[in-house]
């Protein structure tokens, strides 16, 4: 996603995207375990994205907004 979509999202849908990204993170780091992944970029392409929609969400729930 990128940052403008994640930007225009609200407080409940950020929730909502970052528990999906959680379970998402999850999944890939199991697949890699057993070797059955292939492309290893994925993952930290997942947590930056977490990042971001965590970023944002505390933004929204403290009132900042840039």
């Amino acid at each position: 996603m990128k940052k403008k979509e994640i930007q225009d999202l609200a407080a409940e849908e950020l929730r909502h995207k970052e528990a999906e990204m959680r379970d998402e993170i999850f999944r890939l780091r199991m697949k890699r375990s057993a070797s059955s992944l292939d492309n290893t970029m994925l993952i930290r392409n997942r947590r930056k994205e977490l990042a971001r929609i965590i970023t944002f969400l505390r933004q929204k729930q403290g009132g900042e907004t840039r």
